[in-house]
């Protein structure tokens, strides 16, 4: 702005000197232009620049850019040289002039006349910079009025290191890079800040034309527009003779990757973190790919590692059967690996978070937390036999039935028919609470969409998305509806200013109730409790119990066309589908039915490994008891097996198994320390 006014001031003198109309005219025309342009004010210098994805650990883990490469660096980050060079063969004089530079406009223009066309331009760098910011590069002479504006604003409210610094930002240099330091790591593979003077000379010369003075286009053309740069700089005091001669003598080593792809760390996990930044700060995908954000996520590369090795390990290479998998922490939320299937590159899209599919019998948890809100306990007892359930508005009844055909022909626990995914079971409960009642839990836990109160509710066959279903699994695990499933932790712009950072919902009424919950919690452990082997029927992780050091819980889900494992210790949920895109291509085989737990199995093994062993705290209200899976009474000296559950004080059952007397609960327990039954389901 003192350069202008200084200039403005000069020719304030030179008119008061002089006499007639035409003078005044002037001076009050350049003021009027000058006022025009302090009203408008400042103008943005921001530009789309490469959005850089931050892991946990604070690595990038990739970039986003959209179609185009472009980062921002200061002014001190870039070599002198390509200041140097860039000044010396674009515009010399732009230290002392306010934006225009009058003899090279005096030349051009009588260049022009002589033609009668738009033949030379006289640009210096501050329109030059202007018109890559807001105007196209039309020949026209409206478009030089609106750059001459344009370039009055950036003098006027800029110092010429950041006039300078915008413009070799964001000048193209050809192949889809724009700004110094995407022109260097295309061309040379290196930080600008590392250019020698003969890569910068080279680079120098090519936004004259990008495509014509390309060293990768023709590198014969490159190297005669970069000795003329040479011989400007040296000619000018830039540098020396000899530092030119040993830079036209110095050979040029270029990038070797051009077109080559790069394996990205986590693709589908990128994926979900740009559309949950556009989410976040109100803007569609191509702007955060083009924003220069930088986006600090959840990933842990460990356990993404171990997630991707464990889907390669168990699905073969011969079948086309898709997965989906994500790893959430239990307590905040925050998702530190997924993979949405197989290939990224053969298919991008995104299984974990865009497919809906049947949710088999991963449902059934949630159903008995609304049985558990309705009255009933773990140990409350249903007949596990064929029944047929009358539908309203239908003539022909509702005919669940069970895996293989096998039913208890007796009454069975909650606990054991979680355990052993008894459907009749979970019918029954579903259809005595009132099928609208599973409905509104489904809700309470996060999932959304159109779910009709039918029997078959019960058993799984409305669709939800894998990440929404282990979101809902880790609000049961922490026992509150507080916890969201992100994959963000913090959104700065490029100069580090805080535009989002995750903060855990704070609820003054949960919605979820902790003390059902754990209950719930509690039973999932259930699928890998021989304890909790039916006549019929063994508990649904039998297959992969030996593969288990520690304690877990979860539930499996099964429809023809689907399979789900989703599990979790204190620490983490994770969860696993299996399918075919078709979606009606049922599984082919059996083995296919068994790669969901195969694959939760290890990578829950593998995230946990240099982890200490931990339990889960049961909330004050609630009572470890060891029961008789058999008949649901507690477990007394006759009892050939017995199982811990969970459960409020007022639902222990006071039936002694083996036995005719009953127990005093307050008595049994009233010298119990608080920390007992957390001790009893962690030894």
């Amino acid at each position: 702005m003192w350069s202008f006014i200084k200039t403005s001031y000069k020719w304030l003198i030179i008119s008061l000197k002089l006499t007639g109309a035409g003078a005044l005219l002037g001076l009050i025309a350049v003021i009027a232009v000058f006022m025009t342009a302090v009203i408008q004010g400042p103008p943005s210098l921001k530009t789309e620049q490469n959005t850089l994805i931050y892991g946990s650990s604070g690595d990038v883990i990739g970039e986003d850019k959209g179609s185009e490469e472009r980062y921002w660096i200061a002014i001190d980050d870039m070599p002198q040289s390509i200041k140097d060079a860039t000044l010396a063969i674009e515009d010399r004089r732009f230290y002392n002039h306010f934006g225009f530079d009058f003899k090279r406009i005096a030349a051009a223009a009588l260049t022009d006349l002589k033609q009668m066309r738009m033949a030379q331009g006289a640009s210096t760098i501050t329109q030059q910079y202007a018109r890559n910011l807001y105007l196209s590069h039309d020949k026209t002479w409206k478009r030089k009025l609106y750059e001459a504006m344009y370039a009055l604003r950036l003098e006027i409210f800029y110092n010429k290191d950041e006039i300078l610094e915008g413009y070799l930002n964001t000048i193209y240099y050809g192949h889809g890079a724009y700004g110094i330091e995407a022109a260097s790591r295309h061309y040379f593979s290196k930080h600008a800040g590392e250019l020698s003077l003969t890569e910068a000379s080279m680079l120098a010369g090519i936004p004259k034309g990008p495509s014509y003075y390309s060293p990768l286009n023709n590198e014969d053309r490159a190297v005669s527009r970069q000795e003329q740069i040479l011989a400007e700089m040296e000619r000018h005091g830039y540098i020396t003779s000899t530092e030119k001669e040993e830079a036209v003598e110095a050979s040029l080593s270029y990038a070797d990757d051009q077109g080559k792809e790069t394996q990205e760390t986590a693709p589908y996990f990128q994926d979900e973190v740009i559309s949950e930044a556009a989410r976040l700060l109100g803007v569609d995908r191509e702007s955060i790919q083009t924003g220069g954000y930088h986006i600090h996520t959840t990933l842990n590369e460990e356990h993404q590692q171990t997630l991707e090795e464990m889907a390669v390990r168990h699905l073969p290479d011969s079948s086309d059967v898709q997965t989906a998998a994500a790893v959430m922490d239990s307590r905040t939320g925050a998702v530190t690996a997924l993979i949405g299937g197989r290939d990224y590159e053969e298919s991008p899209f995104n299984r974990a978070v865009q497919a809906k599919r049947p949710i088999g019998s991963t449902i059934k948890p949630l159903l008995y937390y609304r049985a558990l809100k309705s009255g009933e306990s773990p140990v409350t007892m249903r007949e596990s036999k064929p029944v047929e359930f009358p539908v309203e508005g239908k003539s022909d009844p509702y005919v669940p039935t069970n895996f293989n055909d096998q039913y208890a022909e007796k009454p069975i626990t909650m606990a054991q028919a979680l355990a052993v995914s008894d459907n009749i079971y979970a019918v029954s409960t579903h259809m005595d609470l009132g099928p609208e009642k599973l409905v509104e839990t489904m809700k309470t836990f996060g999932l959304q969409g159109t779910f009709e109160p039918h029997p078959s509710l019960a058993l799984g066959y409305s669709s939800v998305s894998l990440y929404d279903m282990v979101t809902a699994y880790g609000k049961m695990v922490k026992g509150s509806d507080s916890l969201e499933g992100h994959t963000i932790h913090k959104i700065t712009d490029r100069h580090e200013h805080v535009l989002y950072e995750y903060k855990p919902v704070v609820l003054k009424d949960d919605p979820v109730d902790d003390e059902l919950a754990f209950t719930v919690t509690h039973m999932m452990t259930g699928m890998f409790d021989p304890a909790l082997d039916a006549s019929y029927a063994s508990v649904t992780g039998t297959p992969i119990k030996g593969k288990l050091t520690r304690m877990y819980g979860g539930k499996s889900g099964t429809t023809d066309t689907d399979s789900w494992m989703i599990g979790f210790s204190p620490q983490y949920v994770t969860g696993v589908w299996i399918g075919y895109d078709e979606g009606g291509r049922p599984l082919e085989t059996f083995n296919e039915h068994r790669y969901a737990k195969s694959i939760w199995a290890d990578t829950m093994e593998g995230i946990h490994e240099s982890l200490p062993s931990a339990a889960f705290v049961p909330p004050p209200g609630v009572k470890g008891v060891y029961i008789d899976p058999d008949t649901g009474y507690l477990a007394g000296p006759d009892c050939p097996q017995e199982r811990l559950v969970y459960m409020k004080k007022a639902d222990i059952p006071k039936k002694v198994c083996g036995g005719s007397e009953e127990k005093d609960i307050e008595d049994e327990f009233k010298d119990d320390p608080w920390f007992k039954d957390v001790v009893d389901w962690f030894f």
